[in-house]
């Protein structure tokens, strides 16, 4: 039996060995309990990007992201979302309707997005927290894609990423 922090510390170290060796890496179900910081966080987007850029779907909106940059941001916005903190002052429609004008988002591309971030929390989290964070992104991803694919609703998806 590994502590949390033991195991924490073995996702780390994981997580660096991929690094070190120039790979992304998936750590499925290594979860150490609830998203309760900024590392938790930056984990969680970290672990999302790692699959969704090279996603068949989706990693095509990602082609152009300098993931350094993007990735405070998002960590901000995740800090926001989740514990209410005022660390994110973007407005993410502008940023897609952006994007969309570019390489059009299509409601599949934001059901897929749900499907990888679900994945990513499951993976790495369990708690309160955790789903609150899934909500949370199924409702962004659903308002987001409402006011790009007018009438168009992700009612296919549960809280869990999951079809109904």
């Amino acid at each position: 039996r590994v502590s949390r922090t033991g195991k924490m510390r073995i996702v780390e170290l994981a997580h660096s060995s991929c690094r070190a060796l120039g790979r992304r890496c998936r750590l499925d179900r290594m979860t150490t309990g609830d998203i309760n910081s900024r590392q938790d966080i930056e984990r969680l987007v970290d672990q999302f990007y790692s699959v969704a850029m090279s996603d068949a779907v989706i990693g095509h909106h990602f082609a152009a992201m300098d993931l350094a940059a993007h990735a405070p941001v998002m960590c901000d916005f995740w800090e926001k979302a989740i514990f209410g903190r005022p660390v994110y002052f973007g407005n993410p429609l502008i940023v897609h309707q952006t994007l969309d004008a570019k390489v059009r988002m299509e409601p599949g591309h934001f059901v897929r997005w749900v499907e990888i971030f679900v994945e990513a929390v499951d993976g790495l989290f369990s708690g309160e927290n955790a789903d609150r964070a899934k909500l949370r992104a199924r409702m962004v991803a659903d308002s987001i894609n409402q006011r790009l694919n007018e009438e168009h609703r992700l009612t296919e998806l549960d809280i869990h990423g999951r079809a109904y």
